[in-house]
């Protein structure tokens, strides 16, 4: 047999990550930025203009944690990578601030203290968990 196991393995991961963003993208978002959720505000990499995101997190303090299910294939975090400056739509209010992204937290620990609905779908649509720290200006 010429497969081995982690090559299946990530092409399922590829798989659940491709279908889930699809889902995300085409229902979920469009949805979401009509309502009033928590939103991630970020600047398109390529194109420069503001893209909104519902995300789930928590803010602590004068930082707003959340962890990202797709991690560097986030639309969002590769739009961070570019330009960490962010806004964050909390209660109807933005607050600007800086987003680092965290590879070395533990995601599954953190989602322990996030809010438990979104933190239970990020833990079973997620394929590679990130944890994301704004801090709050």
């Amino acid at each position: 047999m010429t497969r081995v196991w982690p090559l299946a393995l990530n092409e399922g991961v590829s798989l659940k990550r491709a279908v889930v963003h699809r889902m995300q993208r085409l229902v979920v978002n469009p949805v979401g930025r009509q309502l009033p959720v928590t939103m991630l505000e970020t600047t398109g990499r390529r194109s420069g203009q503001p893209r909104h995101t519902p995300v789930g997190g928590r803010v602590v303090g004068n930082q707003f944690w959340m962890v990202s299910e797709h991690g560097d294939h986030s639309d969002y975090v590769r739009n961070i990578k570019a330009n960490p400056t962010v806004r964050v739509r909390l209660g109807g209010q933005w607050r600007n601030g800086t987003a680092h992204l965290l590879p070395d937290d533990d995601p599954l620990q953190r989602l322990g203290n996030l809010p438990r609905v979104n933190s239970t779908v990020v833990r079973i649509m997620g394929s590679e968990l990130l944890t994301i720290r704004v801090d709050l200006d």
